[in-house]
């Protein structure tokens, strides 16, 4: 955590007319820097982009600082509901998506439900994922002042 301090920013704002979190959800500051500005970028390689040692694709690039809900709230949502929730355990986010196209977090919302496929550097075209694509995750903090730092990157394939 203290590796993330310099990332740290305000809570996404809800939009008019959203309902308001329940108490128990809400803290000032917690509102004001209770989320953090990870960049998350998804990468789609298909078999025959790795043929023809094409880059993979970046299908996805977005921030984690336009989460709905910070994790001081996710962690309070599961607690409140009986999670049993001890150090090291691991939480998911759900998916990163903001506002634009290119920072949809998932190839679902990317390709508006598989109606506009993907347009890939080897001709191909993707709604959806196929035998032999392998999907990168990698994620980074970076600011004016900061040392860069990275999270690595998760890698891969699907095999049927």
């Amino acid at each position: 955590m203290e590796a993330l301090e310099p990332f740290r920013t305000a809570a996404t704002r809800r939009a008019d007319g959203d309902p308001a979190p329940l108490p128990y959800l809400h803290d000032d500051s917690d509102q004001n820097a209770g989320n953090f500005a990870i960049t998350i970028e998804t990468y789609l390689e298909t078999s025959k982009m790795r043929e023809a040692r094409l880059a993979p694709f970046l299908v996805s690039r977005g921030n984690f600082a336009g989460m709905y809900w910070t994790f001081a709230q996710m962690l309070a949502h599961h607690a409140s509901n009986g999670c049993n929730l001890r150090p090291g355990d691991l939480i998911a986010s759900g998916t990163v998506s903001n506002e634009s196209r290119d920072s949809a977090g998932c190839l679902l919302e990317r390709t508006w439900r598989g109606t506009e496929p993907l347009a890939l550097p080897s001709d191909e075209t993707r709604r959806f994922l196929e035998n032999g694509d392998t999907v990168v995750i990698c994620a980074f903090c970076e600011t004016n002042g900061a040392t860069r730092i990275g999270f690595g990157e998760c890698r891969g394939t699907i095999a049927g």
